[in-house]
């Protein structure tokens, strides 16, 4: 709040709409239950738009390097795919066919690697890829399909090394159009929301239906209107810290909350001595954004996220050592880059970590400060004891009613005819 006693922030005057609504609620209710009712009384017309930059749209005839360098240059995880087919007085439901994001690349690059066992091509293409965008993924993978990895990993996949030859074919890879990767759209599928759709679903969407971003449509010009990703919530929270609804949460430590939800057994983690792609695969099989990189077996020492595999495309001093682009070494050259090229990431911030007994807003605090979606729970040694991400938050903040989405999920995005994922 201001001096004055208005709120600062577009933020935090949708919190105080929330405490008006918190202090006239019945006094039986539990928390969860008077934060369900309120946020379901607050239409996501409300929530505070985005800037510019991450409201962007990537047409269907993108190329995929096109789209790779579109969301690493806005800053965004994913975006809308307007389909240049469609009539210009399509619905919304028509005019969209998905949303496209790394996590979606990854699918789809995979699954041709995986779907291509030869590799007479490599040897065919091997001048053009080394004159390509993908030195680094090709070291990346050539680490995977090595037969010092492939005895120590046995569940690694034979055609790993099948995966850096499509991956960077210069001709494939930037003729490849976003329309033929829509099959692995159901990573991300298109569900908006209308501009009069609740506050509460909107909630729920990003944590029990883990969409990394929700956006809401104006059914006037059947346009998106906005875009609500996690780090906008997550910066909503913050905000919202004084507030007296969030104080009464906010104020407990995790081990109080049940947190972490995940303990260090059921985290997925990477060694610093993997191959990289290896954790990429890890958050593809897992459907995981992001994992820890661990030394000496249970130290976290990095964090490597869906988005990160750009760097694998556009980051040209990642080449430098390419025969041995382990999770280590991957986050070492993407900091160089980064610093050398003064580019802003949560990767130049280390590792990111908290404690069992700090409050739920100290850890609020540190991932809208930190602008990261997760954040890893270590013991006094440093040992990796769990991890927090938005969805954990949310969980303990609201919950789902029964039946309530009812059918909201049926029909909302046909299948594609040629999906595969």
């Amino acid at each position: 709040m201001s001096e004055e006693g208005s709120p600062r922030s577009p933020e935090a005057k949708l919190g105080k709409e929330v405490e008006d609504l918190w202090d006239v609620q019945e006094a039986q209710l539990t928390p969860t239950e008077k934060l369900n009712a309120c946020f379901e009384s607050i239409p996501v017309s409300e929530f505070p738009h985005a800037s510019p930059s991450q409201v962007i749209e990537i047409r269907s005839d993108a190329s995929l390097g096109e789209a790779v360098r579109l969301l690493a240059q806005n800053k965004v995880l994913s975006a809308p795919v307007v389909d240049v087919d469609a009539p210009e007085d399509a619905s919304w439901i028509d005019r969209y066919l998905g949303m496209v994001e790394f996590a979606g690349i990854v699918v789809w690059i995979l699954h041709q690697s995986e779907k291509n066992n030869g590799s007479d091509a490599c040897d065919a293409f091997q001048s053009a890829i080394e004159d390509s965008m993908g030195p680094a993924v090709i070291a990346a993978a050539s680490g995977m399909s090595s037969p010092r990895y492939r005895s120590s990993q046995p569940g690694s996949p034979k055609t790993a090394g099948n995966f850096f030859e499509i991956l960077t074919s210069s001709d494939f890879y930037k003729n490849t159009k976003v329309k033929d990767i829509s099959g692995s759209f159901r990573w991300a599928p298109f569900l908006a929301l209308q501009t009069s759709n609740s506050f509460l679903t909107m909630l729920l969407l990003l944590s029990k239906y883990r969409m990394k971003s929700v956006p809401v449509v104006d059914l006037g010009g059947q346009k998106i209107d906005n875009i609500i990703t996690q780090s906008a919530v997550i910066h909503m929270l913050g905000e919202c810290s004084d507030l007296q609804w969030f104080r009464s949460l906010g104020s407990k430590k995790l081990c109080e909350l049940g947190l972490p939800l995940m303990n260090t057994n059921q985290v997925i983690k990477v060694d610093e001595d993997e191959p990289v792609l290896q954790a990429f695969r890890l958050m593809r099989e897992k459907g995981v954004g992001g994992l820890p990189v661990v030394s000496g077996g249970n130290k976290p020492v990095a964090n490597i996220s869906i988005r990160d595999i750009q760097f694998l495309l556009i980051a040209p001093e990642i080449y430098k050592d390419y025969r041995s682009i382990t999770a280590k070494n991957f986050v070492t050259s993407v900091k160089r880059y980064l610093e050398n090229n003064q580019k802003a990431s949560p990767l130049l911030s280390g590792m990111i970590t908290c404690r069992k007994d700090d409050t739920l807003k100290d850890v609020i605090t540190k991932l809208d400060s930190e602008e990261i979606h997760r954040i890893y729970v270590v013991d006094d040694k440093g040992n990796l004891e769990g991890v927090i991400t938005l969805r954990d938050i949310i969980s303990r903040i609201v919950h789902e009613p029964r039946g309530y989405f009812g059918d909201f999920f049926d029909g909302v995005l046909p299948l594609p005819a040629n999906s595969r994922v």
